[in-house]
């Protein structure tokens, strides 16, 4: 790293932007751990060192659809320097657990280190999804394949043309079926060719999640990113992959991580026996920590009404960008508190905001 990133970076938004020179990604604030996030999980027992390294937050073609969200006072064709573009998204529930729904710009206030920043982009499931649907293929979701096929084809017919999916599987290792698409016919079609031949295995859900995020992180640099988990929940195995790991992947793809929870054939000495086992990743933390949600199949009713509420709600996130107003310390951790203004009533009490709570800010010359 010697040598690199010693002049100051330049970062320009305009509709010929050709470069991104440097951004500031957001990243959800794990407790108050100092994250490095890294391309190789830290296996049990090791003293690996694992090394920070991170794509851009945003490509030419997210900044470009962005840009013209702008103040119509602010001349497009300005070259911004030393200032940085920090886009989030952000789920509002009331006090009964519904969505609020209609929310505007000025209803929301963002603070990044305690000082106000102005909000210069808002929209609503306008830009491109991209979502990793990952399904658990152990013994215990055998009797959950049949009800899948017909809600996974409802769910994703309601997706956005442009948006994109990719299928995995897993159980003791995660295997992708289909490469990011935008053909969700092909998606479900793969779901179907999935029967009870192809359950068996135990249950590793930290590697599949952090193989996801790895490929999102690949290969889908330019829409919002979100990892859904068809699952019981029960971890059997951690694959070698520690679940701080698995956030922190998350986390480095700005990816939320969604679970849709199914009851699962888990017989008691089974639970018991994953209870001891160290190291099984946790879906509600996991969900909470990336700005993600838990579905539960058997508080919603059915499978089918689970998946397409829990696809719902992941288009109907806000998101938000502004420009940050600090200094870009390189590694530090940059807080940020998105509420509502105050004839809402009090965050926390009178409403819930799911949302990530800080990012690191990354120079391009150091990922």
């Amino acid at each position: 790293m010697s040598g690199r990133g010693s002049s100051p970076p330049i970062f320009i938004c305009a509709a010929a932007l050709a470069t991104i020179p440097y951004v500031r990604r957001s990243y959800s604030a794990v407790d108050t751990l100092r994250m490095p996030v890294m391309k190789t999980p830290r296996r049990f027992g090791s003293s690996r060192i694992v090394i920070f390294t991170a794509a851009a937050l945003l490509s030419v073609t997210l900044l470009a659809r962005l840009c013209p969200a702008q103040d119509q006072e602010q001349d497009q064709s300005t070259i911004r320097v030393d200032v940085n573009l920090v886009v989030l998204e952000a789920t509002v529930k009331n006090k009964s657990g519904q969505i609020m729904s209609g929310l505007k710009k000025d209803d929301f206030i963002v603070k990044e280190d305690g000082a106000t920043q102005k909000i210069m982009h808002f929209s609503q499931d306008q830009l491109p999804l991209d979502v990793a649907l990952i399904l658990d293929v152990s013994d215990s979701m055998k009797p959950f394949l049949g009800p899948l096929h017909d809600a996974a084809s409802t769910a994703l017919d309601t997706l956005k043309p442009e948006d994109k999916v990719t299928f995995y599987t897993f159980s003791t290792m995660p295997q992708r079926l289909v490469d990011l698409t935008s053909e969700k016919r092909k998606i479900a079609e793969r779901i179907d060719l999935v029967t009870g031949e192809d359950i068996g295995g135990s249950t590793n859900i930290n590697g599949a999640i952090f193989e996801a995020a790895q490929y999102l992180l690949q290969e889908a640099p330019r829409g919002r990113r979100v990892i859904v988990v068809i699952t019981d929940t029960v971890a059997t195995d951690n694959g070698g992959v520690a679940p701080v790991d698995v956030v922190q992947e998350s986390l480095a793809a700005d990816t939320a991580v969604y679970c849709l929870k199914v009851p699962g054939d888990n017989p008691l000495s089974t639970r018991m026996a994953a209870a001891q086992i160290p190291g099984l990743i946790n879906m509600d933390k996991v969900a909470q920590q990336t700005g993600g949600e838990v579905f539960d199949v058997e508080k919603l009713g059915s499978l089918t009404t689970a998946f397409s509420a829990l696809i719902e709600r992941i288009k109907t996130r806000y998101t938000i960008g502004y420009y940050s107003s600090g200094n870009g310390a390189t590694g530090n951790l940059h807080k940020i508190d998105v509420r509502l203004e105050k004839s809402y009533g009090s965050k926390g009490k009178d409403y819930t905001m799911l949302s990530k709570t800080g990012y690191y800010y990354i120079p391009k010359a150091a990922q």
